[in-house]
């Protein structure tokens, strides 16, 4: 079987190297780049990210970014967001009080947890919806989270989406998102050892019926 051909978005994230490394671990050919037609012409694009939000928003925008997610979902074509890269498919941003517009193909604004001690840092069970295709296989693991803010209300969902939760300190917020085309994780699944390498398979599997 051919391996999924997997653009990687490189805006000069932190954990691009990890996410490639478990990609191609997962079974995928990889390419780290911020090549505008590579990254369109790809089977799948995962935008990662770690640290501020405002920082990572600067960078998708320097390389086109927001285009290219929105480009390629027009297109229904496949996109898979890690951490903060989860965070700015939101409509917003809010850390330390200053609002910062995210991609905005998903509803929702992110912001601090409240919950102690943050950041949520560590391994940390989740509560996905029924028959999720990211979760098949693995609905009652652990996964890895490094994080302060997420989002806790889902207004305005379109029937089509599915949203998985978890909780941290009594805050409840969300791990995860499927919908259509687009996944994105809180939680960093590269990081995430077997039951994070086999929700990337998961992942690698709608790309192999998408070629």
């Amino acid at each position: 079987m051919t391996q999924p051909r997997v653009a990687v978005l490189d805006y000069g994230s932190g954990n691009l190297h990890s996410a490639t490394r478990a990609l191609a671990a997962a079974g995928a050919d990889v390419v780290l780049t911020a090549d505008t037609e590579v990254c369109l012409a790809a089977d799948g694009l995962v935008v990662p990210g770690v640290g501020a939000f405002a920082s990572c928003m600067d960078g998708l925008i320097a390389v086109g970014g927001p285009q290219l997610v929105l480009r390629r979902l027009e297109a229904r074509r496949p996109v898979l967001g890690i951490c903060v890269g989860h965070q700015v498919l939101f409509a917003l941003g809010v850390e330390h009080g200053d609002p910062v517009p995210g991609i905005g193909v998903l509803p929702g604004v992110v912001e601090e947890l409240d919950a102690v001690p943050l950041p949520h840092m560590g391994w940390n069970t989740v509560t996905p919806p029924t028959a999720s295709a990211m979760f098949a296989g693995v609905e009652d693991q652990r996964f890895y989270f490094v994080h302060s803010y997420g989002v806790h209300e889902v207004p305005d969902w379109p029937p089509n989406a599915r949203i998985t939760w978890a909780e941290h300190g009594g805050d409840r917020f969300i791990a995860a998102v499927e919908q259509g085309q687009l996944w994105s994780t809180q939680f960093h699944p590269e990081k995430s050892g077997e039951a994070g390498g086999r929700l990337l398979r998961n992942w690698l599997g709608t790309l192999r019926k998408e070629s």
